[in-house]
């Protein structure tokens, strides 16, 4: 099967390896219909973090169980479903709790990457979403919205609801990539009355709003800092969504947050450590992590995506064959996408 393979940093190819296959009870097969590239991709794409050449890549998609372990029941062949990439076993304290993305049954190990033809499916029993009908039942902007329920959409949601956004708040999102984007939506879901999004880039800014976003800010650092105060007449955010991960980004949240305001952290962290005095200070909440994605696909984004509530799938601005991961790749590091879609 062909699958998409990281050689060194700015290179992308697609090999064949064998295909994929159950190795545990508990595992699935399934078929790729849709997968993307992340933002986090870029990390080690760009050098930024290390990755071992010949790995495999991808980590989000939807498609079709071709096969299933003995233990799993709740999926069978020919099901459609969202592949998220959390892989949690539904049993263990940390799924019970609605944080599977910490899941504590979940085995660490090379799996072949989701951008691929076949995938190994690890927990398919509880973690896999099962979409109604085939497929073929959907619109291409449906099948994209469905693939966001795989990591961007529920991340995004999970960056809101860390932060504990409820009706009437006014939220900054930090991060105009497809995670902030999303978190503009998942912000809306829970009733903030007003969105402030930080964002440079006017294609960024007009599907901001688009969203949900009301107010849109350019600025970065202390002046971004400034602007917000002036906005909120000196008295800071109910919420933040840190959907960014730098120093910049985590410190500016801590600054514009009124006392006793919740920073959601997505954004994958930069910098290993950081001075928590002004959390103290303002009596502010720093929360985030991993998102986890099948309890929020479950409760609620798949409904909402199922009835034209939310369209996330927007955030998918160019489409690629798998055989163009390359393109695929410096498309959304050159910023000449948002989020790069691929198609089998």
């Amino acid at each position: 099967m062909k699958v998409a393979t990281f050689i060194k940093p700015y290179e992308m190819r697609v090999t064949e390896t064998e295909k994929s296959m159950i190795e545990e009870s508990t595992d699935a097969v399934i078929r790729i219909v849709r997968a993307c590239v992340c933002g986090s991709d870029l990390w080690w794409y760009r050098g930024i973090s290390q990755k071992e050449s010949g790995t495999f890549a991808g980590h989000e998609a939807i498609g079709i169980v071709e096969e299933v372990g003995s233990d799993v029941t709740n999926v069978k062949p020919g099901d459609f479903v969202v592949v998220p990439f959390t892989h949690g076993c539904g049993y263990c304290a940390a799924c019970k709790a609605g944080f599977d993305g910490d899941c504590q049954n979940y085995k660490s190990g090379p799996v072949i990457g989701y951008q691929a033809e076949y995938l190994r499916y690890r927990n398919a029993d509880w973690a896999l979403v099962k979409i109604p009908g085939q497929p073929e039942d959907y619109s291409d902007d449906q099948l994209k919205s469905l693939l966001t329920l795989s990591d961007v959409m529920a991340t995004g949601f999970h960056a809101a609801k860390t932060a504990e956004v409820k009706a009437g708040d006014t939220v900054v999102v930090m991060g105009d990539g497809a995670v902030g984007l999303c978190g503009i939506i998942g912000a809306k879901l829970l009733g903030a009355k007003r969105i402030i999004a930080m964002s440079k880039y006017p294609d960024r800014q007009a599907l901001a709003k688009e969203f949900g976003a009301t107010d849109i800010i350019e600025e970065r650092g202390d002046d971004a800092v400034e602007r917000v105060m002036e906005m909120t007449n000196q008295a800071g955010v109910d919420a933040i969504l840190e959907c960014v991960g730098t120093e910049q980004s985590v410190d500016t949240a801590i600054k514009i947050a009124r006392p006793g305001a919740i920073v959601g952290r997505v954004g994958i962290p930069q910098k290993e450590e950081m001075n928590t005095n002004q959390l103290f200070f303002k009596n502010i909440g720093l929360r985030g992590g991993i998102a986890s994605v099948t309890t929020f696909d479950k409760e609620i984004l798949l409904d909402a995506v199922l009835s034209g509530q939310i369209n996330p799938g927007k955030v998918f601005t160019q489409a690629f064959a798998l055989n163009d991961i390359q393109a695929a790749y410096e498309a959304m590091d050159k910023r000449k996408a948002i989020k790069s879609l691929i198609v089998f």
